[in-house]
């Protein structure tokens, strides 16, 4: 099944991506949003380069295959960026600089002070960049700056658009979520599953007590059953329960054969996500593409993006997640698994992420546009992606 064909790009343009990394997906899930999500502006005509600070962790891990997303240019430092990439970052007609981009903040400053055409600030962390804005400590990014960008691109969306206008000054925050490309995820040939639910997910502190309580519980109260974590940085002190494979990366091109090879899949959100709500995982999109049942913790705006057991299962504790993996009949698990993957082909795809930027930007440069007024086209801080996601 293909995604359904959207409009062509409305003009060329020459787009320049700063972000964390694009060459490296090893304990980085800003990698895959920004492959999808290049690979499509190029499809759709566009000019893309992306910049890359070079740094020791992503350079020894490097897992980027794909020629076909645009062009890639590392730089060691904002000084080497300002003398080699000076003239793109001023002639382009769109810059993006990305959160946690090393020396974000004078990355920020040197883009605002010589782009001459749109420059937007893409959130991939908003949550977390609000927590350290309001303790002051965010390493990427300064209040002052936020009124500095035409737009401001947010992995969340819902209330926390108008709160980034109203408190902090946006002149327009727009949602632009994570997204999937179903060239890279489509179901597998039909296999025998090696585990009843699998996760994949670099570790974090805040999301371990979920992962334990949806995933190794029910390892635990189900020794017949199989399951899986994937993902870097998990302590090696983390006991994990006999039943539970450990694999340390699944590299992006592997992702659908991961998912694959699972019945059900699991979600877990930050905390700091959970809190503001809206902020819709990749995986998300990845799973339901890969045509595998998801199985996820709750947090405002999920029933925006997918419809509660019809398109994806909630799971509070160990109870729900084992009735799930032994008692819902076969025809129901598939049909599940095909609704949810029907609906992020029609609405969750790169290549509808494109075209929403491409939506943003020309609202921007409209004679009529929100360029000095943040919330003429949507009043109440909420997206047009966001809105269609609630119908």
């Amino acid at each position: 099944m293909n995604a359904p064909a959207l409009a062509a790009a409305p003009r060329r343009m020459r787009i320049v991506i700063l972000g964390l990394s694009i060459t490296s997906s090893w304990g980085n899930g800003h990698a895959t949003t920004y492959r999808s999500l290049m690979r499509a502006l190029c499809r759709r005509g566009h000019d893309v380069l992306f910049l890359e600070c070079d740094k020791p962790w992503y350079r020894d891990n490097r897992d980027l295959r794909d020629t076909s997303l645009g062009t890639v240019r590392l730089y060691r430092n904002v000084a080497e960026l300002r003398r080699r990439w000076l003239g793109e970052l001023r002639d382009v007609d769109l810059v993006i600089v990305g959160s946690y981009v090393p020396d974000g903040i004078a990355v920020a400053e040197l883009v605002c002070n010589a782009a001459r055409g749109i420059v937007a600030f893409y959130d991939i962390d908003t949550p977390v960049t609000l927590a350290a804005l309001a303790a002051g400590q965010c390493d990427y990014l300064i209040q002052a700056l936020v009124p500095k960008f035409d737009l401001y691109l947010s992995f969340t969306g819902g209330p926390v658009l108008r709160l980034l206008e109203e408190r902090y000054g946006a002149r327009a925050a727009r949602a632009l979520y994570c997204s999937v490309d179903p060239d890279e995820h489509r179901p597998a040939a039909p296999t025998e599953h090696r585990w009843a639910l699998g996760y994949l997910g670099t570790y974090s502190a805040d999301r371990q007590p979920t992962l334990d309580r949806l995933l190794c519980e029910p390892a635990r109260q189900w020794a017949p059953g199989r399951f899986a974590v994937a993902g870097p940085l998990y302590p090696a002190e983390l006991i994990w329960p006999a039943n539970v494979e450990r694999i340390e990366h699944v590299a992006p091109d592997r992702h659908a054969w991961f998912y694959g090879c699972q019945r059900f899949t699991l979600n877990v959100t930050r905390a700091d996500m959970i809190r503001m709500g809206y902020s819709p995982s990749v995986r998300l999109f990845e799973a339901a593409a890969s045509g595998v049942p998801i199985i996820s913790d709750w947090w405002p705006g999920l029933a925006t993006i997918f419809a509660p057991d019809r398109e994806i299962l909630i799971a509070r504790d160990s109870a729900d997640v084992l009735r799930f993996l032994r008692e819902m009949p076969e025809a129901e698990r598939m049909q599940l698994a095909d609704r949810a993957r029907r609906h992020v082909l029609a609405n969750h795809t790169a290549e509808h992420r494109a075209a929403l930027l491409e939506r943003y930007v020309e609202e921007i440069t409209a004679p009529t546009g929100p360029r000095h007024s943040a919330t003429a086209a949507f009043p109440t801080g909420q997206s047009a992606e966001l809105a269609t996601a609630s119908k």
